[in-house]
This record gives C-alpha cells, sequence and structure tokens, in this order.
C-alpha cells in the first residue's frame, strides 16, 4: 500500500480495511489479523495497528473478543451505513474539487450522466 502523506496511516489502514469490508474481501463475523500480523501485512508500526483496531471497535466495524482476536461486525447495517460514509466522503470531495475548477453541482451532474 502506498501511503498518503496528507492523511494520517492509521486512518488509511482503517478505509483500506472498511473497503475491505465493504467490498466483501473480508466477510462479516471473519477473525481480522492479529495487531502483529496487520503492522507486517501494511508495513506500519504494532501500535499504529493497534489504534487502527482501536479505533475500527470504536466505529463499530469490529469488536474483540479476549483472548480470541478482533473480528468484523455481523451487523449488516452497519456496514451499511459505513459504506455510505466513505462514499458521502468521496463525493464531498469530488464537489470540492469540481467547484475548484468553477463547474457548478449541475454541469457536473451533467458531466457525470454523459461519461461513459
Amino acid at each position: 500500500m502506498q501511503y498518503d502523506s496528507k492523511t494520517p496511516i492509521y486512518m488509511q489502514v482503517i478505509d483500506a480495511i472498511k473497503l475491505d469490508i465493504i467490498n466483501e474481501r473480508i466477510r462479516t463475523g471473519e477473525k481480522l489479523p492479529s495487531s502483529r500480523d496487520l503492522a507486517v501485512q501494511y508495513t506500519i508500526n504494532p501500535n499504529t495497528a493497534a489504534r487502527v483496531y482501536q479505533e475500527l471497535e470504536r466505529e463499530g466495524v469490529c469488536y474483540t473478543k479476549r483472548g480470541m482476536g478482533t473480528f468484523v461486525t455481523e451487523d449488516e447495517s452497519k456496514i451499511k451505513e459505513c459504506r455510505h460514509e466513505m462514499a458521502q466522503g468521496c463525493l464531498n470531495d469530488f464537489l470540492k474539487s469540481i467547484s475548484e475548477l468553477g463547474i457548478s453541482r449541475e454541469e457536473a451532474i451533467e458531466m457525470i450522466k454523459t461519461t461513459k
């Protein structure tokens, strides 16, 4: 994974994991790698990996079973909410960029409709 210097690494890893969950590359109820394995997988500090899981748990995307590990939530509504939030973020970024180009929302919508 290539990291963007503008965004904290732990947030980028969180988004990557959420994207994998939304796209079902990681299934609901599935056990996630240990913090150490996650650190190796993403070439990040183990403390950063622990922070990733803490944040995902705080958001309700995953939960920890003591002595067993961290698991993806089985709450489909939470995953749909996560998908919606990520899509909303993409749209906000898009609209900001389009606005900076001097293109109105209406023009942007028309451009989207005609883009193949």
